[in-house]
């Protein structure tokens, strides 16, 4: 800066008011300081700086171990379950509808098995698997229980469905309608705590298991529905096609598999 530019600068600050100068140091950079006139001062308010409060002496709140009400209500029962389904319209199913097909079996069997929903013979009684494939899941189960030397007839297990009305046309239930009546299978399962479930078709595994996969996938395999043991297969339905004797001896094995599992 020059002689005269610096002079300008100088009485630029005198006319302000200014009357000390700093020079900046040549070891710490800081931006120069004047001395500001007080007019054009403002208080600043001071500046509480909290001190450091040691850890031991905060209050931790307690942790309060709250118990969220469960889908079932408490001392819940087959019958109570019946009753809270009553003359249901909860969903469309209701429309056209017969008779409710709740479930049938042991109240205290140890192996339950579930499938999708009722037929047109299901319907008219008022029973699960009452039909071709009823007829045909009670062959499998007393006659597969016999030749593996197991002593129990259809009577001694619980059979129910996901949905408890017809479908129209016996077309697979829907999702809104698996939701709907969900909630009663869940509580039929909790109330009953088998050893094990088999779930009968994609249907059912979808219902109790939550994922996408078919029965093809899954089957062979051990799952679980809320730490309850869950083995699916296929659906007595599909196995009375012609085609699927492949599918028959497989189911044969899932079943064997279950049986032995429960009852051995």
């Amino acid at each position: 800066m020059g002689t005269e530019d610096l002079r300008a600068r100088l009485e630029y600050y005198r006319d302000l008011g200014v009357k000390d100068l700093y020079r900046r140091s040549t070891r710490v950079p800081v931006v120069d300081a004047v001395q500001v006139p007080e007019p054009l001062l403002k208080p600043v308010e001071a500046i509480s700086v909290p001190r450091a409060v040691p850890i031991s002496t905060i209050e931790i709140p307690k942790v309060i171990d709250i118990q969220l009400p469960g889908m079932a209500p408490e001392n819940d029962t087959l019958d109570r379950i019946c009753s809270d389904i009553g003359d249901c319209t909860r969903c469309k199913l209701h429309i056209g509808r017969n008779k409710i097909v709740f479930g049938s079996g042991d109240p205290a069997a140890r192996l339950v098995f579930v499938g999708e929903g009722p037929g047109a013979d299901e319907d008219e009684q008022g029973l699960p698997f009452v039909g071709r494939a009823g007829q045909l899941l009670t062959q499998m189960i007393e006659g597969t229980s016999a030749k593996e030397g197991i002593s129990i007839k259809r009577a001694d297990v619980y059979i129910c469905n996901v949905v408890k009305c017809r479908p129209p046309e016996n077309r697979n239930p829907e999702p809104d309608e698996m939701e709907t009546c969900g909630q009663f299978l869940f509580r039929q399962l909790s109330v009953l705590q088998p050893k094990a479930i088999c779930a009968l078709g994609s249907t059912a595994a979808k219902a109790l298991l939550g994922g996408k996969d078919g029965v093809t996938k899954l089957r062979g395999k051990w799952h679980k529905w809320r730490d309850i043991p869950l083995i699916v297969t296929y659906h007595p339905s599909y196995l009375l096609r012609a085609y699927n004797q492949d599918a028959k001896r497989e189911a044969w094995e899932d079943l064997k598999k279950v049986l032995h599992f429960v009852y051995d």
